[in-house]
């Protein structure tokens, strides 16, 4: 029997390393795409995929972290409708909550915890588990995002900080500064008078482009649209956004949500005059 167990073991261990595999190659084929258009007509069939992989293996919290991600990208991105866009990050949410209760019981369900047991929560999380509590951390604010009408949604947006900080304190330059975009944007989503915090913002977004070196130019769209806008500075928010445009979009990771950027930048660029 003791032959057995140890067999077992070590076969689970090569299913959750292949899966994990699996998620972590097509996550960077995805992010590495320069044709939004070809993501975007492929990637529902592999979000199935992802569907079946946790069926199979419910299990395994970085396949369904990486299920969790890769719905609250798809939403964020692709999908216009507000009723789609809200059940899709619902159930990127659900993914991600399910993972954190494989790793930690006190996290089942983390909606449910004040700030600061949330943190209590995490403090046992090592390097190894930034991956886990970004993906929590991004679908939860996605899921925000498609709530934006709902108040005790909106409350929410402390413990998603609780989260992303985590993450910095574990690991500061975690994918290149992501999760200081994401403070950065949760910082400047509410106006001062709701509780925004612009220049806590502003910092956030310098930080996060300086750790991917200038290359994440999402980073300089949400600089310009959630700062440079909410206080009104029409110099910075042009210089951003011309420089997203004159920049090459193929940076690695980065190159999908460049491609994306470079929309964006003429869009807010276009409006401006309206805006100002």
């Amino acid at each position: 029997m003791a032959l057995a167990g140890m067999v077992l073991t070590g076969c689970a261990s090569v299913v959750e390393s292949k899966l994990s595999g699996f998620s972590a190659n097509f996550a960077a084929a995805i992010k590495g795409n320069d044709d939004p258009k070809i993501v975007e007509q492929g990637m529902p069939s592999y979000l199935l995929l992802m569907d079946a992989l946790i069926r199979n293996n419910p299990g395994q919290a970085s396949v369904l972290a990486a299920a969790a991600s890769l719905n609250s990208a798809y939403a964020g991105s692709f999908v216009p409708e507000p009723s789609r866009a809200a059940f899709m990050n619902e159930k990127a949410m659900r993914y991600a909550f399910q993972a954190l209760c494989l790793r930690e019981k006190r996290l089942c369900d983390p909606r449910s915890l004040p700030v600061d047991k949330l943190k209590e929560a995490t403090e046992g999380f090592g390097k190894k588990d930034a991956g886990l509590l970004y993906a929590a951390a991004s679908a939860w604010a996605g899921w925000i995002q498609s709530h934006g009408e709902d108040w005790g949604a909106i409350a929410d947006l402390a413990r998603v900080e609780a989260l992303l900080q985590r993450v910095i304190a574990l690991d500061d330059g975690y994918e290149q500064g992501m999760p200081h975009l994401y403070l950065g944007v949760l910082a400047t989503v509410l106006t001062p008078a709701l509780g925004g915090r612009p220049e806590e913002g502003k910092r956030e977004f310098e930080k996060a482009l300086a750790l991917s070196g200038g290359r994440n130019l999402m980073a300089k769209v949400y600089f310009a649209r959630q700062y440079a806008r909410g206080v009104f500075d029409r110099e910075l928010h042009d210089r951003l956004l011309q420089e997203v445009l004159a920049t090459d979009p193929h940076a690695g990771d980065f190159t999908l949500s460049n491609m994306l950027a470079l929309r964006e930048a003429a869009l807010l660029l276009k409006s401006a005059d309206d805006y100002f």
